[in-house]
C-alpha cells in the first residue's frame, strides 16, 4: 500500500515512515520542509495523491490555547484534501486520557482533533498512546530552579517511542477501526518517582521536590494518563534508560 505520512520527518512520523517501508509498502514523509504546509493548505493535495492511507502526525508548535486552532485548521484542510483524493483510511495519534484533562488547552486541543476525524468523511483509526519516555527530559527542565526540581505524584505510563511508531505502522496498515486503539508502556510510576529515576541514572545531582501544583501535569486527576488495560508495548523504562 501507499501512505502519506503528513509530520514523517518528525520523531514519531520518520519511524512509523522507515517501519511501513521495511515492511514492503510504499511510505513517503511529508511535512513543512518537503512543501505540504497543514495550516495554508499549500502542497497537501500532491502529497496525499495517490496514496490509500493518510497518516497525519502533525503537531501543535505551541501547548496553549492557539493549539485548538492549530488542530481545528490543519484536520479540516487535509480531511478536505484525503477527501478529494478518495483515501480509504485517515489514522492520527492522540493521547490516552485526552478528553478527561479540560483543564488543559492542548489535551481539549486533542479532543477536538479526534471529534474532527471521527465526524468527518473517511474511515478512521485513532492511537492514542500514553507519555513518551523521550519527554522526560523536557518534563523536568519545564519544573527545574537551580538544584531542585518540583513535579507532581501524577501517575504516568511511559511507552518508548519506538513502540508508539510500531503501533501506529500496524494500525495504519490494518483496517480502519472506526473507533480508538489504546497503547501504553508496560509500567506505572509516579511522575515525581520517575523523575528521581531519571536523574539518579543520569547522575545528575538535582533533587526531586514533591510538589502536587507543579508543571502541567498538576491540572490531570487521579491516573486518567493510564490505562493498564491498553496494547502494553514491551519496553521498559530501565531498559530505555541503559
Amino acid at each position: 500500500m501507499k501512505f502519506a505520512v503528513i509530520g514523517g520527518t518528525g520523531l514519531i512520523g520518520s519511524q512509523v515512515v522507515k517501519k511501513l517501508n521495511a515492511a514492503g509498502h510504499e511510505a513517503v514523509p511529508h511535512s513543512q520542509s518537503t512543501g505540504a504546509d497543514v495550516i495554508s493548505g499549500r502542497g497537501l493535495d500532491e502529497a496525499v495523491a495517490g496514496a490509500d492511507v493518510v497518516v497525519n502526525l502533525t503537531n501543535s508548535p505551541t501547548f496553549d490555547e492557539a493549539s485548538l486552532a492549530f488542530f481545528q485548521t490543519s484536520m479540516d484542510n487535509l480531511l478536505a484534501a484525503a477527501h478529494k483524493s478518495g483515501i480509504g483510511h485517515f489514522v492520527i495519534l492522540s493521547i490516552v486520557g485526552t478528553d478527561q484533562v479540560p483543564e488543559l488547552d492542548y489535551y481539549r486541543a486533542k479532543a477536538l482533533q479526534e471529534k474532527i476525524l471521527a465526524a468527518g468523511p473517511i474511515p478512521y483509526s485513532i492511537v492514542r498512546a500514553t507519555q513518551f519516555m523521550d519527554f522526560m527530559d523536557a518534563v523536568l527542565s519545564w519544573t527545574t530552579d537551580g538544584d531542585t526540581v518540583r513535579l507532581p505524584a501524577t501517575p504516568i505510563q511511559p511507552i518508548a517511542s519506538k513502540d508508539v511508531a510500531e503501533a501506529v505502522a500496524e494500525v495504519a496498515a490494518g483496517a480502519p477501526l472506526n473507533g480508538i486503539r489504546n497503547i501504553g508502556g508496560p509500567e506505572v510510576f509516579n511522575l515525581d518517582e520517575l523523575g528521581r529515576i531519571t536523574l539518579s541514572h543520569k547522575n545528575d545531582s538535582r533533587t526531586v521536590v514533591t510538589d502536587p501544583t507543579a508543571g502541567m501535569f498538576a491540572a490531570v486527576k487521579g491516573d486518567v494518563l493510564t490505562d493498564m488495560d491498553a496494547h502494553l508495548a514491551p519496553t521498559h523504562y530501565a531498559d530505555w534508560l541503559s
